[in-house]
């Protein structure tokens, strides 16, 4: 192992334990992680982050899919959209690329307010994000399946995209039943982003999917860990009726577990800033702030149901300072590339990292 990947490695480790904090203590992310590393085969953030490095260029417009409906007060969470707008963000500072939030219409005021805060230009014809500098786009996804279907074939022959991302966005289980985290029914509420998600793969386009529970898009390609171990999850489990239990049946190439699904957003940002090695990829702890204030007055709500700046239940200290935290861990090893260059080499030659 060369020192270049053993530095990955460990700053990768670095990202996905920050993501992975438990200030809850209830366990859900210590479940999911193991089997989503065996499933990447590699620290999630640093692997997602070369994704996207692998298949972005300048001017390619990337899909961001987000945007839960909480049964509560039927209004949009905060968790998912605010990370989704750092991701589109980010793969405008990395690439000059062209990011697009396919969303609910419930999250179109959030998108629309967060913009400014990104910096972007926020277009909802993709003929103007594709010809305008400094734009993002956003479109309202339909929660009508049939009409989902053909809306988002006309998507991708409008405007192909390289690698489509999904953060914290509901997907059905086997049955095509959306549930929430308690295993009730909210297939009324949700956009059928998954059938957009659907069509993305069966155009083969490479995917990422960040989760924080296993009934979002893409968890499905750690079913059986659902199944076994995440409430609500196995067949016969949900409390709607249905019987399909709340694990998503759409499986991502490369998948993000995370204690709330904008750490995980975060975590891949954070590393994309490490990788390119462009410090400004990752957002300041006041743009954080700001995001956190601007989304919820423009009505994204907590999970608990409470219109306040707090993501999962956490308030924005905390999301601050595992923003720093993931700062100062790609900040230190690019300093010291030289100046350890000796101990890496004898770390190397006693092979624990070969194992």
């Amino acid at each position: 192992m060369t020192q270049e990947e053993l530095t990955k490695l460990n700053i990768g480790q670095n990202l996905d334990n920050l993501m992975n904090l438990d200030p809850r203590g209830y366990g859900v992310c210590r479940i999911l992680y193991p089997a989503a590393r065996e499933y990447t085969g590699a620290p999630l953030s640093i692997n997602a982050a070369e994704q996207l490095i692998k298949y972005v260029k300048e001017g390619d417009i990337v899909y961001i899919v987000t945007g839960f409906v909480l049964l509560s007060h039927k209004k949009a969470e905060m968790d998912g959209i605010i990370g989704a707008m750092f991701i589109a963000r980010a793969l405008y500072k990395a690439f000059n690329a062209k990011p697009v939030i396919v969303c609910p219409e419930d999250n179109l005021i959030a998108v629309k307010n967060l913009a400014y805060v990104m910096g972007l230009h926020l277009y909802e014809n993709i003929d103007d994000v594709k010809n305008y500098p400094v734009s993002m786009g956003v479109i309202s996804f339909s929660k009508d399946k049939k009409k989902a279907e053909t809306q988002a074939k006309d998507i991708l022959k409008k405007a192909p995209a390289p690698i489509v991302v999904s953060t914290e966005a509901p997907g059905s289980n086997k049955r095509g039943v959306y549930h929430n985290a308690t295993g009730l029914d909210v297939t009324a509420l949700e956009a059928k982003t998954d059938i957009f998600f659907k069509t993305v793969q069966a155009a083969k386009i490479p995917t990422i999917a960040i989760g924080d529970l296993g009934n979002e898009i893409g968890m499905g390609a750690i079913a059986e860990h659902l199944y076994k171990y995440i409430p609500y999850a196995a067949e016969g489990r949900c409390r709607c009726g249905c019987g399909g239990g709340i694990a998503a049946d759409t499986a991502a190439d490369h998948i993000i577990t995370a204690t709330v699904s904008d750490w995980g957003a975060n975590a891949l940002i954070a590393a994309l800033a490490f990788l390119t090695e462009k410090a400004d990829v990752l957002h300041s702890d006041e743009d954080q702030k700001r995001a956190i204030y601007t989304a919820s007055e423009s009505g994204m709500i907590d999970m608990y149901g409470e219109l306040i700046p707090s993501i999962d239940g956490f308030d924005k200290e905390i999301n601050i300072a595992i923003l720093k935290l993931m700062r100062e861990c790609i900040s230190y090893a690019p300093k010291l590339k030289t100046t350890c260059k000796t101990w890496f080499e004898k770390v190397e030659e006693l092979g624990f990292f070969n194992k």
